[in-house]
């Protein structure tokens, strides 16, 4: 009974302009992506990008750490400059945790 559902439409054979159609469609979508440059980075770039992020933030972070606890404390710059050096440590052991991974399998957004 159920194959006689009105709903449901019949299983008709695959058509060859059907097929070509959706290679034809399928190939135009990769050429505008590439020429409109919307194609994703591979793998090598996303590493890439992360490893310059490690190489950036942490530092940065901990440059604003230790300025506002120079400033709250009355410390001067020597905060500023151990924070600064242990956010350079903590980039340098995150660069290197991150080279032991291959650059498909980075945790990272999509």
């Amino acid at each position: 009974m159920a194959e006689n559902e009105p709903w449901q439409d019949p299983e008709l054979p695959k058509d060859a302009r059907l097929s070509s159609l959706d290679e034809r469609l399928r190939g135009a979508r990769l050429a505008e992506a590439q020429r409109t440059g919307t194609v994703r980075p591979d793998g090598d770039y996303r590493q890439g990008m992360r490893v310059l992020g490690e190489l950036i933030g942490p530092p940065f972070g901990g440059a604003v750490f230790g300025l506002v606890l120079d400033k709250l404390l009355g410390t001067g710059p020597w905060l500023l400059l151990a924070l600064l050096l242990v956010g350079f440590g903590i980039g340098v052991r995150n660069i290197v945790r991150i080279s032991k991974t291959s650059p498909g399998s980075g945790s990272g957004p999509g």
